[in-house]
């Protein structure tokens, strides 16, 4: 299964490596040179096609739990100000992607959105420590009656020249539902309330939608 955001992207890619094969088959005489040429459009088309794979996720949905929102690598775990919302201090983890990750995102918690802005910006590398305020990103705040107020930004890197959000305020979120999509490597920041019980730790790999990151400290 492919994400909607790729479907223009893979059928473009598509003809042009049937054209361009055709073309090669045609035209170049050159067996091994021919060879060469198939081959590397056929990787070509591997990599636009997994790149926008959509794999399902058996999210089991959970208002005590914050799920990853993304697939990639948990890169921070820290206590920090977060100014743009909460105005106060909050535990930031940080899920950095590869080119090569699933690159949906979902929703790490269910309820209702009460917040939803873009920020044009630059395209740092995304582990750049100013990246989450200096790149291009998009910040949503989803509301849960049982866990609070969970914030996660999707932030472009210095490869991702396209962030996809869906969430509109006063939608209604379901955790692990698509919420939004960023083309190429990039990083997507979790903002908790203080007292959570982080789940995760630095290093460990993370599945969008499956992958407890955080839970209710009771």
């Amino acid at each position: 299964m492919f994400h909607k955001e790729g479907h223009k992207i893979i059928f473009l890619t598509f003809v042009f490596v049937v054209g361009s094969s055709l073309l090669a088959d045609s035209f170049i005489p050159i067996n091994w040179l021919r060879t060469i040429v198939l081959i590397t459009l056929l990787v070509f088309l591997i990599l636009i096609l997994q790149f926008f794979r959509n794999p399902k996720r058996h999210t089991v949905l959970n208002n005590k739990q914050v799920v990853s929102p993304v697939d990639g690598k948990v890169v921070v775990i820290e206590e920090v100000f977060e100014k743009e919302f909460f105005n106060d201090k909050r535990l930031q983890v940080s899920v950095f992607m590869s080119p090569i990750n699933v690159h949906v995102t979902r929703y790490p918690i269910s309820g209702n959105v009460i917040f939803s802005k873009y920020h044009p910006g630059k395209y740092l590398v995304a582990w750049h420590p100013k990246a989450s305020e200096e790149n291009e990103r998009t910040t949503v705040v989803v509301e849960n009656d049982t866990y609070g107020k969970v914030l996660y930004r999707q932030i472009a890197g210095a490869l991702a020249k396209r962030i996809v959000n869906y969430a509109k305020i006063n939608d209604k979120a379901t955790q692990g539902a698509d919420s939004g999509f960023i083309k190429f490597g990039s990083r997507v920041d979790l903002y908790l309330p203080l007292d959570t019980k982080i789940k995760v730790e630095l290093n460990q790999k993370v599945r969008g939608g499956e992958s407890i990151i955080a839970e209710v400290n009771d």
